[in-house]
């Protein structure tokens, strides 16, 4: 019986392994190297060992006994993103607590045993949710017991400056002399924007959408070639995912955002990347306006209903 893959991590890392082979131009049957990716991707050797026991699990690769991991296919034919978009078991109760904490229902610093009266389930289930939430920077752990939950969730400000920060990286990213697009991930994602409009962006949950969304950017900034510029985006897309949850709600407003993804996948392809970049900063800045107006919106609806109940 295989053990249990510790997925919060390696689901991480699984993608950042096949950016690596796709960059490298691995073919199927070469070996994936645990000491070369950890030197690259600034990890310890096991955490990129789960990262391999995934792709395994995925079928994109195969463990040989005493040898270690090999690819099953060409890494330029791999698009990891659909098969990571499964639905968690935990999905529910996931966004449950999300919703809970961006609505400001849970303290901002808590203990696990207060969570565990709050919703009633095993102590198992609620540490699987939080190490998910912590692995997406929305809480940390504190110094020997309890979690606090990341201040930027609720600053308005910081959700400005970070759409600002996106509209000056992400347009340069699609200027830099190194650009290459990758065909057959472009040709993926406008598939996948496709299948949104036909109707999946009213069945994924909130979660699948923002993914979905963050890793058409990291292509776009991945094709760029400059690694400083896909660690920013990634980092900024890990803060901005609980922002991403609250405007998803409205998903009509989401066609118009598709069809500009579309849109700007076919600027870029046709080499018209100086107008590309300029319809992605206007992008950029139209979004987070929309968002951050919905967002501040939506907590002066709370507040009101709260003091209705109050003073009730």
């Amino acid at each position: 019986m295989k053990p249990t893959i510790k997925k919060d991590l390696a689901e991480q890392l699984a993608p950042k392994i096949i950016d690596m082979a796709r960059a490298r131009s691995m073919r199927a049957g070469e070996p994936l190297r645990e000491e070369a990716f950890a030197k690259e991707l600034g990890v310890s050797r096991s955490p990129i060992r789960r990262g391999f026991a995934l792709l395994e699990e995925l079928g994109l690769a195969t463990k040989e006994p005493n040898r270690g991991y090999y690819l099953t296919c060409d890494a330029s034919t791999i698009d990891i993103s659909d098969k990571l978009l499964d639905a968690d078991p935990f999905e529910d109760f996931y966004l449950r607590v999300v919703d809970d904490v961006l609505r400001g229902e849970v303290p901002t610093t808590f203990f696990e045993a207060e969570l565990i009266r709050r919703y009633e389930v095993p102590r198992g289930q609620l540490i699987k949710v939080l190490n998910r939430l912590a692995n997406e920077a929305m809480i940390e752990r504190k110094p020997g017991q309890g979690w606090e939950i990341n201040n930027f969730l609720h600053d308005s400000n910081a959700h400005i400056q970070s759409y600002r920060f996106r509209m000056a990286i992400e347009p340069a990213a699609i200027l830099e002399p190194g650009y290459k697009v990758d065909e057959v991930a472009f040709a993926k994602a406008r598939q996948v924007q496709q299948e949104l409009l036909d109707g999946d962006i009213f069945k994924l949950s909130r979660s699948q959408l923002f993914q979905i969304g963050a890793q058409l950017h990291e292509l776009i900034v991945r094709c760029s070639g400059n690694a400083f510029f896909l660690e920013a985006i990634r980092r900024q897309n890990q803060l901005r995912r609980f922002m991403g949850y609250k405007a998803n709600v409205d998903r009509t407003r989401l066609i118009s955002q598709c069809q500009e993804h579309i849109h700007l996948l076919d600027l870029i392809q046709s080499g018209r990347r100086l107008e590309a970049a300029d319809f992605l900063r206007n992008h950029l800045d139209i979004v987070g306006r929309l968002k951050t107006a919905k967002e501040a919106k939506d907590e002066l609806e709370q507040q009101k209903i709260i003091e209705g109940s109050v003073s009730t």
